[in-house]
This record gives structure tokens, sequence and C-alpha cells, in this order.
């Protein structure tokens, strides 16, 4: 079986969002005490989850950040300010419960996972779950990151992670990542396939100067030059110029999708891995719940990329009502899931009202849904 195939066919299987949970959801909101639509995307973000899980009675109750961590080749081009060391050590921090992310979880009782998907040094740590596919990719700016096989194993790795979690309780899961070089990576498949110049899309990732723009641009360019990846398939262009956090975060998309859980998307890193996501397979759009905005320059070609992929694909989004839309803009850029674990204390002030007085409750006529 082709490799387009094998997501051919995981595409079917994935059902799309179940309109009528999605019906009973939105007439749940237009019951509660408040005035129509008042919460915007907050609302649909419920109706999504609804027609994902099946039921109007949405709960969240038990969730996890999913943080992919991965080592990538092109770090030998200068493109970073640190080494590969780093990955371990945050890889670590995470399953110590001491790194960024921990600590802006924990308030809100989610779980910090780390998964080496490709990490250049193995970590002594248990809890750090060993999925890694091979120690960091190769350098894109002298040839592939990875094999076609390697890229799918590693979207299968994401895959698995969400049945993994799934089975443990976890109800939401919000993807993130931590790997060295990866706004590279992700700028030149923005580039390939979005089919726009390196210097519309590559950002200063964790603070380079002028000079190391000027050299991450060229990289990118040259990365593109000379892999040649091929932007109607995104497998190859994932392969060529991606890296494993990238496809491993697609798999959760995917995951998500496959197993009924929504699975929050972070910032560019994770905005990537949907657009491969949903070009694979575009019911794991199903899945998707889109957090913040970030300030990488990419960030809105690829959100806009990935809204309409959601409205083209057949998962249900136009027929619900919905959009892939952010709710946050606070210029974040930090990773490891940070600004995906945003989302979550705002989805539960939101089934907070979403399960709160109705207008029954408080014995006052309810608004009328306005069809004109």
């Amino acid at each position: 079986m082709s490799q387009m195939n094998i997501f051919e066919e995981l595409n079917e299987r994935i059902a799309p969002l179940d309109l009528d949970a999605c019906r009973r959801s939105r007439d749940k909101w237009n019951g509660v005490a408040k005035p129509i639509a008042s919460l915007g995307a907050l609302e649909d973000a419920v109706v999504q989850m609804a027609g994902l899980i099946g039921t109007q009675d949405v709960a969240i109750d038990k969730r996890a950040v999913a943080v992919m961590c991965a080592d990538n080749g092109v770090v030998a081009e200068g493109v970073s300010q640190c080494g590969s060391d780093v990955t371990l050590a945050v890889a670590d921090n995470i399953a110590r419960g001491e790194s960024s992310v921990c600590a802006m979880a924990r308030p809100h009782n989610i779980q910090a996972v780390a998964i080496d998907i490709g990490m250049l040094y193995q970590s002594a740590d248990e809890r750090v779950w060993d999925c890694n596919i091979m120690r960091a990719t190769g350098n894109i700016a002298q040839g592939p990151a990875m094999t076609r096989e390697q890229a799918q194993a590693a979207i299968q790795v994401g895959i698995d992670a969400v049945a993994r979690l799934k089975e443990q309780g976890y109800g939401i899961i919000a993807a993130g990542e931590r790997g060295l070089g990866n706004t590279t990576t992700s700028s030149a498949m923005t580039a390939v396939l979005l089919d726009l110049p390196a210097e519309d899309v590559v950002g200063r990732g964790a603070g380079l100067s002028d000079a190391g723009l000027v050299r991450k641009v060229a990289v990118v360019k040259q990365a593109i030059e000379v892999n040649q990846p091929d932007a109607s398939d995104p497998l190859d262009v994932l392969a060529k110029v991606g890296g494993l956090d990238i496809a491993g975060i697609a798999g959760l998309f995917i995951g998500g999708a496959l197993h009924r859980v929504p699975v929050i998307v972070d910032g560019f890193i994770s905005l990537i891995a949907a657009l491969v996501a949903v070009r694979l397979c575009p019911r794991a759009a199903a899945a998707m719940l889109a957090s913040h905005t970030s300030s990488e320059p990419a960030v809105r070609y690829v959100q806009q990329a990935v809204a309409e992929a959601c409205v083209a694909s057949d998962a249900g989004f136009e027929q619900a009502g919905v959009q892939f839309r952010p709710v946050i803009d606070a210029s974040m850029r930090l990773g490891e899931g940070t600004g995906a674990v945003c989302l979550v204390p705002l989805l539960d002030s939101t089934l907070s009202i979403y399960n709160g007085s109705t207008f029954d409750d408080i014995e006052i006529e309810p608004y009328e849904v306005d069809l004109h």
C-alpha cells in the first residue's frame, strides 16, 4: 500500500463532526441565561467538542499537554542560540514538573508529558516517554531531514500517544514541542506548502540577531533548493525539510480525530503540523481547536491556510457553524505548548457558563435567535 493510501485509509476511519450533537450543543447554548452567541469563538469550541465526542455533555476534567521533543540537524548552520543539550534539559525538566509549560499548566491541573520522538541525547528519566525514531534529523541545508518511512513512523507516534492518553482518561490534549531549530524547519515547510518567499515566513525564533535572521533566511532557501520538496505531497515536504516534532504533532491531530479527543493547536510549529495533518487526512480538522496567534511572521499565513482547509474538508465545520480561529493574541513565542495550555482555563470558564443557569432557571424570557 502506498504512503498516501495509508493516510487515505486513516481519513476514511475518521468520522466527521456529529452534527446532531453540534445542534444539541448549540440549542443548549441558546438556553443559557446570556445574550445569544455572546461568547463567540469559545461557544463554537464547545459546539465543536460536542460534535467530536458525540454528545452535548462536554467535560474536560482530565487534561494533558503532550510535548514532542526532538532535535534538528539544521542547528549546525547556526540558526539557533542553543545546542541540542537544551532539548534534553527541557525534556527532563518537563518530566520533573519544572519547565515553563509545567508552571503554566499546574494551576489548571494539566499534566505535562515529555515525549522523546527524536532527541539527540537520550534521557535517563523514565518519565520521559521513549518513542525515539532517530537521534536528531539530518541537516536540511545539506540533504533531507529524514526518510518518508521515518516521517510516517513519527506521525504514528503522535497517533499512538493520543490513544495512550485517552486510555488513561484524558479528555483534552494540548499540543506542545521542544526542538532546537524547529522554527527553521517550520519556515521551510511554510515556504513550500504555501508558495511563499523565505523572507516572508522566517522569523527570529528564540531571539536571533539581525545577522542571525539573514543567515536563517539563507539556510531556508538553501534547504529548499537542495531538497526540492514536492509542495503537492505534504509527506514529502515533511520528510525533506521538516522535523520529527512536527510529524509527531501532526499525528496528535490525526489521533485526536480518530480517537475523538480534542487537541489544542499551539503556535507556529504546531500550526504547520496542523496544516500537514489536514492535508494528509482532511477529517483530522474535527479534533483541532485553535488557541492563540504568535509573533512569528508566518503564523497569519498558516492560520489562514489551516482555517481554509478545515472549511474545505468534509469534517463538518461549515454545517456545524464553527471555524478554526484563535481566541488569544498575546504575542507569545515560548513554545512547549504554553499557548495551547492558556486556552484550557478559558474553556473551563466557558463550560462553567455552558453548564450554568438557564433562562428557565431564572424565570425570564429567553433571547430569540435572529434568523434574518
